[in-house]
């Protein structure tokens, strides 16, 4: 105990007097280094925040953080999104579940739902409200598997594609009003003012390459590491796959209004340049319109004995076939001048056809994953085993398919082609040869590169329809917060 000089105690207060330097040396940078970790906000693992970007649109941390994957789709944290892909050839509705870290959930035994409906909003185009009425079972299918607490704020979109941007005049907009309306009155989902629409091409085309890289777990990796994709729908076909930085950089400049040809996305924590292409007009069953146009007596094409006509986007064509029947040779005449590529305007750098740049190649495109009409034909035709959802084929495999359907007589077509349906027998040779024309001598492939068709994508021992609709539905739930 300390003492003072006359010989009495010190006080508390004399204490502090005395060592008040010593104190204050002490105390000022403790009171600093409590002040800044007050301050700083919490460490988070770079694994637990996974940022997407779409459209400027970034996911908020808190709904990316690790969290544990044993979720049911009952769960109050988890959040739904119902998306209705209206094409050309049909309507189609998917519903996701998303648990907190954005990885699906199971809704019921399936990784999604999943329903289908023919024919396509366009085939409606004098009647808007018959068109949204053609939705109403797709969308009691979406609204029982949503919790009724959960509908409110499940978002719901309808992207209709190529099929009704194709149609004349105010067509489109009136059956998007009709939609609009179907789900103001029978829906009871979260509807935004941009939620019906027809999405562009180059959109259908991203959300396509997100998907598939998305359940191949290949998001937040080099651009290397993901694969590209090759989407052949009823009205369009899309190009999208990851180029470098050095590559972006050399983009050719397009004319306003047009889309560019690279889009920056965010995904994971990894920058994408994303090359995207879309092809109006190229799609399986507009190519068959632009084929027949080409071709003013019999066309080479058609399976011999078929003679009627074809309507698309509502126009009718005249078809029948030639007096010598179909040919390989002779039908891919027609689809190389159908597809413009002796017209190519691209002298600076290598282009696929209508002088459209092809983004450079590079290893984002090394591994080919195309689908849609490219999977449904195969099967068809027999070389690939419909009941599996990928398998690896090579262009040539379309060629060797044409050559037999080109030697059908349509009166054995339905025997040799059982699956096939009936409207589309005079054209499974034209369908086959133009798909062997779009990848060889339109997207400029070798006819033995090893491609992956691809119907469904297996993800947590489930299998997903491997289509833009999941892409489109990480964007919907990414924008809720």
């Amino acid at each position: 105990m300390l003492k003072r000089p006359g010989g009495g105690r010190s006080s508390l207060s004399d204490k502090i007097h005395r060592y008040r330097g010593v104190l204050l040396v002490i105390a000022v940078p403790l009171l600093l280094v409590s002040f800044v970790l007050y301050v700083m906000p919490p460490r988070s693992s770079s694994n637990s925040l996974q940022e997407y970007t779409f459209n400027h649109r970034k996911v908020p941390p808190e709904l990316l953080r690790s969290t544990s994957s044993d979720f049911s789709s009952s769960s109050p944290t988890n959040t739904y999104a119902v998306i209705f892909d209206a094409g050309s050839s049909g309507s189609r509705v998917h519903v996701f579940c998303f648990d907190p870290s954005l990885d699906l959930v199971p809704i019921g035994r399936d990784l999604e739902l999943f329903d289908k409906t023919k024919p396509g909003l366009s085939a409606y185009a004098n009647d808007p409200e018959a068109a949204a009425n053609s939705l109403i079972g797709l969308l009691d299918e979406a609204q029982n598997a949503v919790p009724k607490d959960l509908r409110p704020s499940t978002p719901v979109r309808v992207g209709a594609t190529a099929g009704l941007r194709s149609l004349p005049g105010d067509t489109s907009d009136r059956i998007l009003q009709a939609v609009r309306d179907l789900l103001k009155h029978k829906s009871s989902f979260k509807a935004a003012s941009d939620s019906v629409s027809v999405i562009d091409g180059t959109q259908e085309g991203s959300y396509e390459w997100v998907t598939i890289n998305y359940l191949l777990g290949n998001l937040g990796k080099k651009y290397s590491n993901t694969v590209g994709v090759v989407d052949l729908g009823g009205g369009s076909v899309q190009m999208a796959y990851a180029i470098s930085e050095t590559a972006a950089a050399k983009a050719p400049r397009l004319s306003d209004g047009q889309d560019s040809y690279v889009k920056e996305m965010y995904l994971k924590g990894a920058k994408y340049h994303l090359y995207v292409h879309s092809y109006l007009s190229y799609g399986l069953l507009a190519a068959r319109a632009e084929i027949l146009k080409v071709s003013d007596s019999g066309n080479p094409c058609i399976l011999l004995g078929y003679d009627g006509s074809y309507v698309y986007g509502g126009k009718e064509y005249k078809a029948f076939a030639s007096l010598s029947g179909s040919s390989v040779d002779g039908c891919r005449r027609v689809a190389i001048k159908a597809l413009k590529i002796k017209e190519s305007t691209c002298t600076h750098m290598k282009c696929t056809f209508g002088g459209v740049w092809n983004g450079g190649g590079g290893d984002g495109q090394r591994h080919l994953f195309v689908a849609s009409f490219f999977f449904d034909r195969a099967a068809e035709a027999g070389f690939i085993n419909p009941n599996e959802p990928v398998a690896k084929v090579h262009p040539a495999d379309f060629e060797e398919a044409a050559k037999r359907a080109c030697q059908t007589k349509l009166v054995d077509a339905k025997s040799i082609y059982p699956h096939v349906e009936e409207d589309n027998l005079p054209y499974i040779c034209m369908d086959l040869v133009y798909q062997y024309t779009l990848l060889v001598d339109g997207f400029g492939l070798d006819p033995w590169q090893e491609i992956t068709l691809v119907k469904q994508v297996k993800y947590r021992n489930s299998l997903v329809e491997a289509a833009w609709p999941l892409g489109s539905a990480i964007e919907a739930v990414s924008s809720l917060k």
